[in-house]
């Protein structure tokens, strides 16, 4: 391994190390917007940057860790430099051009990305990674819009490697934003079994499928045959109600979800009823019939929390200004479980 492309890399994860501990890290929000996927596939990791200065290597803040990242960059800078030169001297070489697009990502540099990525395609015309970063790249160029080209080179990147897990990732965007959430569900599922499991990565993923499922309207999926009929059984129920003093800020057509998940670990949403405001307080039921995926049933966890959010965008993930609630830990099979939505999502 070339001993720059490695320092490379590894200054990039130390500014992502650093940006994550600078500042507080963005609401999980739907992966339904390209920029997500971009920073968080990216096989060296992009590093997440608030100020354009910042990205010139300019020490714009004050606080200790901006103005390492800002220092951080600087140094980037400084071997991106050293690896344009080496590549005008050595221009087959192709894991040189593929991180030298990446760092240009990592820059916001998308044009100058592009034109690396498409060298690394050049060279390497059988490898699907290199269609992928293209793809990547050519969407942030275009305002984060994989509409057209980008589309098509992920199609392309399927076609060499269907596991590839970047153009999974962004597959799974595409469809979503063209409102094919079953195969948006589909693709990301694909994609959670190919990533490192508990990674940040895997998680949004998760959060995505629960997303498009729930928009889908998709028959549930049924049980695995293998289950046993006490775990097929598992059956929560109790009521949601609205605190009072929230009232006022639900409108009567706002969505509802009311989901339960794993007491401890994973985030992802074990099973899920939607309704809405109108219909408070209501009575509900969960069990693996209204489970989110085969792989994640009510009946496979031993302590659940079930919670209900009102959602004022109809996304299952949260966002500012949802109103939330959450019972106490309760082993599935319970009954009477209350839920109170009594605060508010900052």
């Amino acid at each position: 391994m070339d001993p720059l492309i490695e320092e490379l890399k590894r200054e990039i994860r130390r500014l992502e190390a650093q940006d994550a501990q600078a500042a507080p890290r963005p609401s999980r929000r739907l992966l339904a917007g390209v920029a997500v996927f971009v920073l968080l596939v990216a096989a060296a990791g992009y590093a997440r940057f608030g100020t354009p200065g910042a990205w010139k290597g300019v020490p714009v803040a004050h606080s200790e860790a901006e103005v390492g990242q800002a220092g951080a960059l600087g140094q980037i800078d400084a071997m991106i430099g050293k690896l344009e030169e080496r590549l005008k001297a050595q221009p087959d070489d192709a894991e040189g051009w593929s991180m030298l697009g990446r760092s240009y990502n990592a820059l916001g540099r998308y044009p100058e990305a592009v034109t690396a990525f498409q060298r690394v395609v050049t060279l390497k015309p059988q490898e699907a990674s290199g269609y992928a970063d293209l793809a990547d790249a050519k969407a942030m160029a275009a305002g984060r819009s994989l509409a057209g080209e980008p589309a098509a080179l992920i199609a392309r990147a399927l076609e060499l490697d269907p596991k590839n897990l970047k153009a999974l990732a962004l597959a799974g965007t595409v469809a979503f934003e063209q409102h094919d959430y079953t195969r948006a569900a589909r693709l990301w599922e694909a994609a959670v079994a190919v990533a490192e499991p508990g990674s940040e990565l895997a998680r949004n993923l998760e959060g995505g499928i629960a997303e498009a499922r729930s928009r889908s309207g998709a028959p549930a999926p049924k049980p695995a045959p293998d289950a046993t009929p006490a775990a097929a059984g598992a059956t929560l129920s109790g009521q949601v109600r609205l605190a009072a003093a929230l009232k006022d800020r639900a409108a009567p057509e706002d969505t509802v979800f009311v989901f339960a998940r794993a007491a401890s670990g994973s985030k992802m949403p074990l099973a899920i009823v939607r309704k809405q405001v109108k219909d408070l307080p209501f009575d509900f039921t969960l069990d693996d019939s209204t489970a989110m995926s085969p792989q994640t049933r009510l009946s496979s966890a031993q302590q659940v929390v079930v919670s209900a959010r009102v959602s004022k965008s109809g996304n299952a993930t949260p966002q500012p200004g949802d109103l939330q609630g959450e019972s106490a830990p309760v082993a599935p099979g319970a009954s009477g479980v209350a839920v109170r939505i009594d605060r508010v999502v900052r």
